[in-house]
């Protein structure tokens, strides 16, 4: 039981998914986006719908999942 214990704590820490409905960061220092904080709204394949509101406007940009980061 000792010898589980321990591996598991060796491992890297848990990531949390991005599924729709997640608040999510962009963290892609390329992106014009990096920083922002918003909603995914729905994934196909490696790319993500992300919604991100701010004061009087919305916008919704499809982005890869690699560069988000729940939050």
């Amino acid at each position: 039981m000792a010898a589980a214990e321990s591996s598991s704590a060796d491992a890297s820490p848990e990531v949390a998914p991005v599924l729709p409905g997640t608040t999510v960061v962009v963290r892609d220092g390329r992106s014009i986006y990096n920083g922002y904080r918003g909603f995914v709204q729905r994934i196909s394949g490696s790319q993500a719908a992300v919604l991100f509101e701010g004061g009087n406007w919305d916008k919704l940009v499809t982005m890869p999942l690699k560069t988000l980061e729940a939050s």
